[in-house]
């Protein structure tokens, strides 16, 4: 009796402990007996978690150096919430390396089987999807061999990867795999082998990964995990009828020190929560995550008429959070994503952190279709125009909103899954993404899947090397495929309006991008409401294809440009102060449709600014040499002097991208930086200045500047084209105008330049109502076009 009461006033004691300081400690060495003091520490993070709980006043839970094996995913819910202000902290105590494994430890014992091959027991009942050895991944046994050197996808591909010919030598290749590419190189598809014919051939199952279903590539193949195929070091194979692990130890590993583990997890930590009872007020800080299953077939879902689909889950999952953190942690090649933001999340933050060795994407951000209005899922549906909803934004909120990626390394990802990036986003609003370094990625590095609901900031990340294994897209690509998109009997100055319903502006600014494999900036299909801005692009150039409002101003395009792809003839394109080092490249544009204004570019060469000028662009353009500061060192900025001064181009800082973190910044890699390609003759040039007359219907025409204004008492914020020649019998003379007359309207569109007269005048119909200025009196006349 005595010990009894003695028992509970300690438990009251303890409780009252935990109320004040809330701190709770963890250690691989614990007992969950123990108290949780940094004496008598907890064995399980779970049993920490459930204490904390009681407290309900936040506080910290200290983890102590080793790897903590989950025996299944850490879980939290609404009741373990701290608070915004008064956070739960789970950390790895000070200077600690702390591991949580979603996998476990084998002790094995190895013995000959044949050739440099060994084979040890397993326990019963293992599924044994990844093999680690002293921390790194090793191969399953596979054909083609992984190549680390290789340049063809997968690390070494090949057209007879399950051929029949090939198959013969396998007795049993159920439980293998196919990897392929997309026949376009648009991601790929994975299939799990099932069996083999009587005539050979192999059969299977799967190719649901890609939502643009094409067929897999002819070449661009592989397989793995099929017995026969094992027959070069570190490559591995586990039969788990026989619970027997086959190995090909690579030379370097001592087998009798070595630390053999496998995975066992596909989600290590959930935050199981809702809009009505979130998880609010959670901190991870300073852990690395290990040892998660691949699930690459079960990437199932379709994105919105994406070429993607997805599976909704990864290391670490946010599902109805508020509040949260993710901070410098480590996601070391875990097989699916490495943070997944699913549906209802708030103000979700994953900060300071390196992924790396990803088997799919690293963060994704993906809200519920249930949340956008008239949503598609097939790239080819469509709908009609009498048939939508017109209601801007949302239907729901069961999206992630207002979430932040900031200053994270995020470097080979999609080591499984080629349909996959460094930070996806789909169907969330005002996702921040900035200080970020992504590179090594088989697709975009960033990529934002479709309009809904915009409202994103990329800022100051260096993102390159993209699209390494797989083809036309960009290091950073998006699209826009939302309802405005290929409807149908929709009047098509409707579109420009239409096309807001869904999004708002997004911005990208202040960030070096390079692609070899595709465009720098890659703004696909129905991409619509962006401002791009402060952007150095190394390599691909500019895309912007078939979209709307889109403002391109104060970027560098080395040794590219502007490819403009099939715009809408209202698209609200504004295209200015950009220096561009070859001309435009357009396609579909069928000469009639560019924008508001494509002008005051700077070009370093004539001929590329007389290119643009067939296409009535670049009419105040200029050309000369940019005169960068120093590209050998990547500063792109311009001296004083530079021509593109004059058009307004301002510099913008050069060493601010990607991560800040010493830590990361110590280990990221940076971008090869390209010579410009600057005509010799150039250095020292005066710079061609912009041609100010221009005609129109046969009369010489030339925008108001400096005194003009007070001569023709025009204001200047009104502006206008003043008529400088206006020969008789041409077709302006035709229609009742005279020299002097100052153009300040077509059909109610203001004119302040020649490319904006030229504009209104391509846009308009069969009959133009000209506004215009005649001795300091406003006037209008109506011409036929």
């Amino acid at each position: 009796m005595t010990r009894q009461i003695s028992g509970f006033i300690a438990a009251i004691v303890f409780s009252a402990s935990i109320t004040s300081s809330a701190t709770i400690y963890v250690s691989p060495d614990g007992k969950d007996s123990g108290d949780g003091s940094a004496a008598s520490p907890f064995k399980n993070i779970s049993q920490a978690r459930d204490t904390m709980r009681k407290t309900r006043t936040g506080g910290k839970v200290v983890l102590k150096e080793g790897v903590y094996y989950l025996p299944e995913t850490l879980v939290f819910v609404a009741a373990d919430s701290g608070t915004p202000k008064n956070p739960v902290v789970y950390t790895a105590a000070e200077d600690a390396k702390v591991v949580i494994s979603g996998g476990m430890k084998l002790k094995l014992k190895w013995e000959k089987y044949e050739g440099g091959i060994l084979k040890a027991k397993t326990p019963e009942d293992l599924d044994i999807d990844q093999f680690f050895v002293n921390g790194k991944r090793q191969h399953m046994a596979r054909y083609p061999n992984y190549d680390p050197g290789s340049n063809k996808p997968y690390n070494g591909s090949s057209a007879d990867a399950f051929s029949k010919q090939r198959a013969a030598k396998w007795s049993d290749p159920g439980g293998g795999f196919i990897h392929a590419l997309h026949s376009h190189l648009w991601g790929g598809y994975h299939y799990r082998i099932t069996g083999k014919k009587k005539n050979g051939e192999i059969t299977y199952e799967g190719g649901w990964q890609n939502n643009r279903q094409m067929g897999m590539h002819k070449h661009h193949r592989m397989v793995e995990n099929i017995f026969e195929e094992l027959d070069t070091p570190g490559e591995w194979f586990h039969d788990e009828e026989k619970q027997t692990i086959y190995f090909y130890p690579p030379e370097s590993v001592d087998l009798g020190k070595a630390v053999f583990e496998i995975n066992n997890l596909t989600h290590l930590v959930e935050f199981r929560g809702s809009k009505d009872k979130p998880v609010v007020g959670i901190v991870l800080k300073g852990f690395i995550f290990r040892h998660a299953n691949r699930t690459f077939m079960k990437t199932k879902e379709p994105l919105l008429r994406s070429d993607w689909t997805i599976y909704r889950g990864g290391a670490v999952v946010f599902d109805g959070a508020e509040d949260c953190t993710i901070v410098d942690c480590e996601f070391d090649q875990v097989g699916g994503n490495g943070v997944f933001v699913n549906m209802y999340n708030r103000r979700i933050t994953v900060r300071g952190s390196h992924f790396h060795g990803i088997g799919a994407s690293g963060i994704c951000f993906v809200g519920d279709p249930g949340s956008v209005r008239n949503p598609l899922f097939e790239y080819n549906q469509t709908q009609h125009y009498n048939k939508i909803d017109k209601t801007p934004g949302p239907k729901t909120d069961n999206y992630p909103a207002d979430c932040l990626v900031d200053d994270c390394l995020i470097h080979n990802v999609s080591v499984v899954e080629k349909q996959a990036t460094g930070i996806q986003v789909s169907m969330s609003k005002g996702i921040k993404i900035r200080h970020c370094s992504v590179y090594d990625t088989g697709r975009a590095g960033i990529n934002i899947s479709e309009g809904t609901f915009g409202g994103h900031l990329i800022e100051f990340c260096d993102v390159f090397d993209t699209v390494r294994e797989t083809g036309d897209h960009g290091s950073f690509n998006s699209w826009g495929r939302d309802r405005f998109w290929h409807l149908k009997g929709s009047p098509e100055e409707k579109l420009s309006e239409l096309s807001l319903l869904d999004t708002e502006k997004t911005i990208i600014r202040n960030s070096r991008w390079r692609c070899d494999r595709g465009w720098d900036i890659d703004l696909d299909d129905g991409s619509t409401n962006y401002e791009i801005y402060n952007n150095l692009m190394l390599n691909g150039g500019l895309k912007l294809r078939e979209g709307f409002h889109r403002t391109v101003y104060n970027n560098i395009a080395v040794n590219n440009g502007l490819h403009p792809h099939v715009w809408y003839k209202f698209s609200g394109d504004r295209i200015y102060n950009n220096i561009w080092m070859k001309a435009a490249r357009p396609v579909g544009m069928r000469g009639k449709k560019w924008g508001i204004e494509v002008d005051r570019n700077l070009f370093v060469r004539a001929s590329d600014r007389e290119k643009n000028l067939g296409y009535q662009v670049d009419v105040n353009s200029i050309v000369g040499d940019p005169m960068f500061v120093d590209s050998a060192k990547g500063d792109f900025s311009v001296k004083p002097g530079s021509p593109a001064l004059k058009l307004g181009f301002k510099n913008f800082p050069m060493d601010k991208f990607g991560v800040v973190k010493p830590e990361l910044k110590k280990i990221a890699r940076t971008p090869k930086i390209p010579v410009p390609n600057i005509p010799k003759d150039m250095k020292g040039v005066v710079p061609e200045e912009p041609k100010k007359t221009a005609t129109w219907f046969g009369a010489k025409i030339k925008a108001l500047e400096g005194e003009d204004f007070s001569a023709f008492g025009v204001a200047k914020e009104e502006g206008g084209i003043q008529l400088v020649e206006v020969p008789t019998g041409s077709k302006a003379a035709k229609a009742g105008l005279k020299a002097g007359d100052v153009i300040q309207s077509m059909n109610g569109r203001s004119v302040k330049t020649n490319a904006d007269l030229m504009v209104a005048a391509r846009f308009a119909g069969k009959k133009i109502k000209i506004g215009y200025v005649r001795a300091q009196k406003k006037s209008s006349v109506i011409v036929d076009k």
